[in-house]
């Protein structure tokens, strides 16, 4: 299903920090892997976190995505191979931080990674961006690199303001900077089945978004939050817990949408 001469970029994307954005981009980029569709995963965050989570050494990276979106080096120069056969990674770094403010006195400057990532090598079968906590530049650029933004949530009642503000971001983006910008769906994480509140938001989340919110729901789990500190998925870490099942499930669910 993903093997275009152009790859499906999916954004991760949710301005709201905590809510599971970065473990999802890292262990649904190891479940596509998992199932067979070589993925690169692109770290948009100046956090790093989803380049430490694949067990790289941000500091290390001679280059990273500053200078991919800067045209210092191309996609090919810049990605990295990571522990997961048919994962790679183009790494961030702190330093992306301050360069938003230099990334925004440059023409065209939403495109940049849309331009960048239009020489990817050949052999990806799908991109993924794990977006920064934020609505700026750098999560503009990816909005208009993707051609879907998948959105984790977590099962608590301000996720339904944040689900707000993005929804309004994807038409504007739409209709301004990026037509074929879709939804692949909205994730709940973090998700405790023992407590009413969780139940209340999916409710709530489902009556609002029925036709995007997904099937799949991400469960509260120790060995997800454990695996980065070994520089792991989950999918590696402990493949038969229920992370690795949801996440599993969610790489079914997406591609089959």
């Amino acid at each position: 299903m993903l093997a275009t001469s152009t790859p499906p970029v999916i954004a991760v994307v949710n301005q709201k920090g905590g809510v599971g954005k970065t473990t999802t981009a890292i262990n649904l980029a190891a479940a596509m892997v998992e199932a067979g569709h070589p993925t690169l995963m692109v770290d948009l965050d100046p956090q790093a976190n989803s380049t430490s989570g694949l067990g790289l050494d941000a500091a290390r990276a001679r280059l990273n995505v500053y200078h991919l979106l800067t045209g210092e080096a191309t996609a090919e120069q810049v990605i990295q191979p990571t522990g997961v056969a048919g994962l790679s990674l183009i790494p961030s770094h702190i330093d992306l931080a301050g360069a938003e403010v230099e990334l925004a006195t440059m023409s065209d400057r939403e495109s940049l990674l849309r331009r960048a990532l239009s020489s990817t090598p050949p052999g990806i079968e799908l991109i993924l961006i794990d977006c920064p906590p934020s609505l700026g530049l750098l999560t503009l650029n990816a909005l208009v690199a993707a051609t879907s933004m998948l959105i984790p949530t977590q099962s608590e009642y301000f996720a339904l303001e944040g689900l707000r503000h993005l929804m309004y971001t994807h038409q504007l983006v739409r209709s301004r900077l990026n037509p074929r910008l879709a939804i692949a769906g909205i994730v709940m994480t973090q998700f405790d089945g023992r407590t009413t509140l969780a139940w209340d938001v999916l409710e709530a989340v489902r009556r609002s978004h029925p036709h995007h919110l997904l099937e799949t729901v991400i469960p509260r789990n120790v060995r997800i939050s454990e695996a980065p500190s070994h520089g792991k998925s989950v999918l590696q870490f402990d493949p038969t817990c229920r992370g690795a099942a949801a996440y599993r499930a969610l790489a079914k669910e997406l591609l089959e949408r």
